[in-house]
């Protein structure tokens, strides 16, 4: 994938606008609240917003995640979601996007993830940053980003939809929390003077099975590409990538659904490994 379409310009843009009525922006909102605390899938919010508003995606996307935080969550970092031309294929959308992570998304490895708290979970590969600084004022170019990383970790991403099916168009995944899910960090840390992102390897199992297999170049062309992007989204859309964050930069391969019991296994060359444990029923702890 080439990196030129998503090389951040050079100064601040303003974000976009919608002409969708704050009726059908409420009623979105409303529909995934809904579907996120009962655990129930729901029907697709375009019907409400359209299939490409990127504004009212995202203006639905806050009110989701402002009912999370008025419930107690605390925000983490940010997730970037359709980054590899593989999951862009596989969810039938053509561009990247990105949500916001919450404390009580990170599990621990070894931990065993209920699949009560997922509705219809899929895994993904990649790597992970946890920021030193913020990235909120100057050009947010490649040098400010790298130096802005504290270190890179592998991470297991578990995708999840609230809409029923995955019957997803862009705004449906973006309101969506880009369809966020729960993530895993692996123990090996690695600075950037000990690791080139875009030069990673990838292979994932699934209960010993290799699923999926990627590189670092699938990721926008560089994970540090898509970690730009975010930088300069995230500073459009209002709310900018602060140091301490963790910042999950996107799948290296494609996705893979994950069976009741699983067992989920990312290797990342110069990263180690990470693996994530499920249980057997939805019912179980």
């Amino acid at each position: 994938m080439s990196t030129s379409q998503y090389q951040v310009p050079g100064g601040p843009v303003a974000a976009p606008t919608t002409t969708v009525a704050p009726e059908s922006l409420t009623a979105a909102v409303d529909r995934l609240v809904t579907a996120h605390f009962s655990g129930v899938a729901c029907a697709p919010v375009r019907d409400l917003i359209g299939r490409d508003d990127v504004a009212a995606a995202y203006a639905v996307q806050q009110g989701l995640n402002a009912a999370k935080v008025a419930r107690g969550a605390r925000v983490v970092g940010r997730k970037i979601g359709a980054t590899s031309e593989a999951v862009q294929r596989q969810l039938g959308v053509d561009q990247p996007d990105f949500g916001v992570l919450f404390e009580d998304m990170a599990y621990e490895e070894g931990a065993v993830i209920p699949l009560s708290r997922l509705i219809q979970p899929k895994a993904e590969a990649e790597v992970a940053f946890v920021l030193g600084a913020d990235l909120a004022d100057g050009p947010l170019d490649a040098a400010q980003v790298r130096a802005a990383v504290a270190y890179a970790v592998a991470a297991l991403e578990i995708v999840d939809s609230r809409i029923t099916d995955w019957d997803i168009s862009f705004a449906d995944t973006v309101a969506d929390n880009a369809s966020s899910g729960v993530y895993v960090l692996g123990d090996q840390r690695r600075t950037l003077a000990e690791l080139e992102p875009v030069d990673v390897t990838m292979s994932m199992s699934i209960d010993g099975e290799e699923v999926s297999t990627g590189t670092g170049a699938a990721c926008l062309g560089d994970p540090l590409v898509a970690v730009a992007w975010l930088a300069h989204q995230a500073r459009t859309f209002g709310e900018p990538l602060r140091a301490g964050q963790v910042v999950l930069s996107g799948a290296l391969g494609p996705m893979r659904p994950i069976p009741p019991g699983a067992t989920v296994t990312a290797a990342i060359s110069g990263l180690g490994s990470v693996t994530a444990q499920f249980s057997v029923r939805e019912d179980q702890p």
